[in-house]
């Protein structure tokens, strides 16, 4: 039996209040040409241009796709928008940050068993659980997930994961949801950044103009609430947030590379073993310094910790594997349009002032990261497309 390999490479966090911190790049099946299709005739052609049922059904793959993008980007929006504002809801009874950031990594466990349940639905050459998860296992090497692979190649990426979380949430206690939002997205520059110095990547001056952009907008943010220390602590958490995510994407793809769908859902899942084993100590010496304190367990509000939870790992897990039904880039999209979400409930529910230099700073960051979403060979497809349609105003018959 054949087997499609679907690739995972660090981009989102986890990119979630807390994002996700992988993106996945395959997809089960072979993927289709990222770029415009080849002035070729496909299979099925007949003289005089004219195409067969064949292409028909390459559309019609192409228009479902679409509508599963528009699903998966609405799934995105809604997660990525809902989990922001619970969090920000869930503070003015529970103030504990960190213990929020600790109680929601540890649903990433669910990660590798919701994988093995679609495995068994989907997969016609059934496997046991062992069987699936050692073939998983062979991402960390020849000698599977040993100890010492567990502290130098999951352990760093467990503690990227939770400072990313953390300064995340924390943020939202400083400034309004929709700067929290909207900053968050600038790590998708810094990723550009560091891949261009670590990993060697491709320069492009598309991409440098759009890290610009977002530092500048990072800048503007500050400046239009006027350089006061709660909101300049607040963007600083933000920002920081963000370089831990792109950070963590930049040293996956260094370290790990890529993986399959399994073999990312495994890797999540150690994450929130990890964050259950070694992270757990922390909420407990924050509660008995009382930095983080609540007086009963009775008033800790379990429905908003839950409902919290449960949108992330939402966002993740669409975020991580919806590639295999849509494009990554309409994903992507799904985080942009999440900012006008909070903007409009803040608008209602805060007293955030949207003035003229915040509302040029969300514009400004907002063009910068869809500028990040170009492909490198945007400029080669750009080309092709007004030649294309150049000779086809050519070819038209004059009235």
């Amino acid at each position: 039996m054949k087997k499609h390999s679907a690739r995972v490479a660090p981009l989102s966090a986890c990119n979630s209040p807390v994002l996700t911190l992988t993106k996945v790049e395959g997809e089960e099946r072979p993927r289709d040409s990222p770029g415009p299709a080849e002035a070729q005739a496909p299979a099925g052609a007949e003289a005089g241009g004219r195409t067969s049922h064949p292409c028909w059904r390459c559309s019609r793959a192409q228009l479902k796709k679409m509508f599963w993008g528009v699903v998966v980007v609405l799934c995105v929006c809604s997660s990525w928008a809902g989990s922001t504002q619970l969090a920000k809801l869930t503070f003015r009874k529970f103030d504990a940050p960190f213990t929020l950031t600790w109680f929601a990594t540890n649903w990433n466990v669910l990660f590798f068993p919701l994988y093995y349940v679609g495995h068994i639905c989907k997969s016609t050459e059934k496997q046991s659980v062992k069987q699936r998860y050692r073939e998983c296992c062979r991402f960390f090497g020849d000698n599977g997930l040993t100890l010492k692979v567990f502290f130098t190649k999951a352990a760093p990426f467990g503690v990227l994961w939770t400072l990313t979380n953390y300064l995340y949430l924390h943020a939202i206690k400083k400034v309004n949801t929709t700067d929290v939002s909207v900053l968050f997205c600038c790590n998708k520059a810094f990723v550009f950044l560091l891949s261009w110095i670590v990993l060697r990547d491709r320069f492009m001056g598309v991409r440098i103009v759009a890290a610009i952009l977002a530092i500048a907008g990072i800048v503007m943010m500050t400046y239009a609430d006027g350089f006061h220390s709660h909101s300049v602590i607040g963007i600083a958490l933000v920002v920081g947030s963000a370089s831990m995510s792109a950070l963590y994407k930049v040293l996956f793809k260094l370290l790990l590379g890529s993986a399959k769908f399994g073999e990312a859902a495994l890797f999540l899942s150690i994450l929130g073993v990890f964050n259950i084993l070694f992270i757990t100590c922390i909420p407990v010496i924050l509660y008995f310094t009382k930095v983080e304190y609540w007086s009963s367990f009775d008033d800790i509000p379990w429905g908003n910790l839950c409902g919290f939870s449960v949108l992330l790992l939402t966002f993740n897990i669409v975020l991580n594997f919806g590639i295999a039904v849509t494009y990554p880039t309409l994903m992507s999209v799904g985080i942009v349009f999440s900012v006008p979400v909070n903007a409009v409930v803040d608008h209602y529910t805060s007293k955030i002032v949207f003035n003229g230099v915040r509302v040029i700073a969300i514009i400004i960051i907002g063009l910068g990261f869809l500028l990040l979403l170009l492909p490198e060979e945007w400029d080669v497809w750009l080309i092709k497309l007004l030649t294309r349609l150049k000779l086809g105003h050519q070819d038209a018959p004059y009235s």
